[in-house]
């Protein structure tokens, strides 16, 4: 990406958080990177609409990039999980133009999210997410772990919880442990240091 349509997204974005998504014009945007709209659709061809895709491309890409960021480190499966579960949640709540870029408009944050930009997040996710969990389960199975996952934060980002809050570390790990780790057949942390304690000591399992 040159610097020209850096620019042009950054001032999206700029335009985006200052009036809202359905209020931005392309003028908006070009009096914002300080281009002439003839060098705006010239670098995005489409106008407005395209410019739209291309900073949610860009935002999404830097999502994953900060959740692979912060998976870093992980002891076990068990705790990549719960990493990514939290980092995920708390991008989402902590970078309003992220959300505002998954959700579009109130009212239309739902058909938004499932229709149009889930899948979306789903392909990059895969390819973001999936190959650090593949030395775990396997290909397709890490597909399936990483669309649950996906599928998971994004219904509790826009339809928040009282009893679970995937921005905790401990109230993630009760999740994950309860709801996630049991239809993938992976045993808890703690429980599987206890199986190799339990078999140095002899103990009949």
């Amino acid at each position: 990406m040159t610097p020209a349509e850096t620019r042009i997204l950054d001032a999206t974005k700029a335009c985006f958080e200052r009036w809202g998504i359905a209020k931005v014009s392309i003028d908006d945007i070009a009096a914002e990177a300080g281009v002439s709209r003839a060098t705006l659709y010239r670098m995005f061809p489409g106008g407005k609409d395209v410019v739209f895709e291309a900073l949610r491309v860009r935002d999404l890409e830097e999502f994953f990039a900060e959740l692979e960021k912060g998976v870093g480190g992980a002891a076990d499966l068990e705790d990549l999980i719960v990493r990514a579960v939290v980092v995920a949640t708390r991008e989402l709540r902590s970078d309003d133009h992220l959300a505002i870029m998954l959700a579009s408009e109130p009212g239309d944050a739902l058909s938004q999210l499932t229709v149009q930009g889930l899948p979306r997040i789903i392909r990059m996710a895969s390819m973001s997410f999936a190959p650090l969990v593949e030395p775990y389960l396997g290909r397709k199975s890490a597909a399936r772990l990483v669309e649950l996952l996906a599928r998971l934060v994004i219904s509790y980002f826009l339809a928040p919880s009282d009893l679970v809050d995937l921005a905790d570390a401990q109230s993630a790990r009760r999740f994950v442990r309860a709801h996630v780790l049991p239809a993938f057949q992976i045993v808890p942390s703690d429980q599987t240091l206890q199986l190799v304690v339990a078999n140095t000591s002899g103990v009949p399992q």
